[in-house]
This record gives C-alpha cells, sequence and structure tokens, in this order.
C-alpha cells in the first residue's frame, strides 16, 4: 500500500458512488483521511467509508445538497471539525441533464448551474480558509467541455467549459500561496449511470481512439497523481481521460 497522502486530509463531493466512489477508496488507499458527501443514499455512502476505514485512516460521510449553498459551506467546516483541516478538495459532484434546447427548463438549467458550477466555487472558496500551502484542489470536468458530438448537451457542456475558465484564473491567485488546483475531464466512463453498453454506448465508441469505456479506477489513478507530492508543478490544467474522444 503506497502511503503518500498519509496525514492528508481529503473532502470529496459526490464521494457515494461512481468516481466519486472510487475516488475515496484511492486517496484512502494512499492514506489519506476522507470526508465525502452524499444527497440521498446513506446506506451507499456508509459502506464507501466503511470501505475507506478498512484500509486504516479515518472516513466519515456527511449529507449535502450541492445546490444548497449553506449545505456545502457546511460540509467543509465539518470535515475540517472532524479531520482537523483539509489538504484536498475534489469537487466531483455532479448532474447530467440532455434535452433539446427547445425543450429545456429553466429549472434544469438553474440546476445545473447550481451543482456543477456554483457549488465547485462555493466549496473551492470556503475550503480555501482552512487549506495551507500544499494544498490541491480537483474538479472533476467532462471531455464535453471541449468536445459534443451529439445533439441535446449543450448547457451540460456549457457547465463544464465554465470549470475551464474557473481553474485557468484561481491558478493564478493561488499559486502564490502554494495551492494548485486542476480539472480532471473525463470522457465516457462505465458507472451504473452511464452503462458502457447500449445503442448511445456503441455510438460513444466509434467517437473514441481508444474503443471502449474508461473505468472509474482509472480517473481516481488520475486525481491520486494530481493530489500527489509528484504534481506540485501542475496547476490551472484541464487534462483529458478520455479514451481520445476529443483527440
Amino acid at each position: 500500500m503506497n502511503h503518500t497522502l498519509k496525514n492528508k486530509r481529503a473532502l470529496i463531493t459526490g464521494g457515494s458512488r461512481g468516481i466519486g466512489a472510487a475516488i475515496v477508496k484511492r486517496l484512502a488507499s494512499e492514506g489519506a483521511d476522507i470526508a465525502l458527501t452524499y444527497t440521498s443514499s446513506p446506506d451507499q455512502a456508509n459502506e464507501i467509508v466503511q470501505a475507506a476505514q478498512a484500509l486504516g485512516v479515518q472516513a466519515l460521510a456527511i449529507q449535502a445538497d450541492s445546490t444548497e449553498a449553506s449545505a456545502v459551506v457546511a460540509a467543509v467546516e465539518h470535515t475540517v471539525d472532524k479531520l482537523g483541516g483539509i489538504d484536498i478538495l475534489v469537487n466531483n459532484a455532479g448532474v447530467a441533464v440532455m434535452a433539446p434546447i427547445d425543450d429545456f427548463t429553466l429549472a434544469d438549467f438553474d440546476r445545473i448551474l447550481a451543482i456543477n458550477v456554483r457549488a465547485v466555487f462555493v466549496a473551492t472558496q470556503a475550503a480555501l480558509k482552512h487549506m495551507k500551502e500544499g494544498g490541491r484542489i480537483i474538479n472533476i470536468g467532462s471531455t464535453n467541455a471541449e468536445r459534443v458530438p451529439f445533439a441535446g448537451a449543450g448547457i451540460y457542456a456549457m457547465s463544464k467549459s465554465a470549470l475551464q475558465g474557473l481553474v485557468q484564473g484561481l491558478a493564478r491567485d493561488l499559486g502564490p500561496r502554494g495551492i494548485t488546483i486542476n480539472n480532471v475531464q473525463p470522457g465516457p466512463i462505465a458507472t451504473d449511470m452511464n452503462p458502457p453498453e447500449g445503442e448511445f454506448a456503441e455510438m460513444l465508441k466509434k467517437q473514441l481512439a481508444v474503443p471502449r469505456y474508461g473505468t472509474v479506477e482509472e480517473v481516481a489513478g488520475m486525481v491520486a497523481y494530481l493530489v500527489g507530492p509528484e504534481a506540485g508543478y501542475i496547476t490551472g490544467a484541464n487534462l483529458m481521460i478520455d479514451g481520445g474522444f476529443s483527440a
């Protein structure tokens, strides 16, 4: 077991399933103490907490609706209180709503921006009040910020593109403080919400240089590198892990 993150404290938003859960397990395996947020599945969140604890680290689950700014701030403060600080923030919580522009509701538009953009800003701002030199902030974006070869994803793509500008700008703010911020931008990744079989999946595979869906563990591996000691010179970057989807 690699303990390159021993004594680090990490908060992963949306950490009870999919990519978020894989990130929790990977960072825990490298020695980080973990807090994760979830919205509505406490049993699932507690299973991930127990898996992290089995690796010998502290871990806790925090119920927090990312559409509520106050809940996001409270999750950061709870993390700091229980773990004694925060060194790593992974803004993983996100939502995708696909619909033709003529049918897209303002409520869905507002929800996408609240979770995919505003909550990232809120969590980052809250964490920075406690984060010291060597801190790491990672946003989970999307390859669709660069390329969208199908209809109905315009608003989702816009929300993920916003993260690109955010990290490039904040890298300038945070670099002098010894804190890095980057986007990890997955392509098609096999999860329960995005199965690697079916008509839509087969369409996406034809767009890839590597003709398969990625795994959540592959995304978690990239995140683990970026929050680790060897990645201190990487900041303001939008890094694809998309099987060549954007190539």
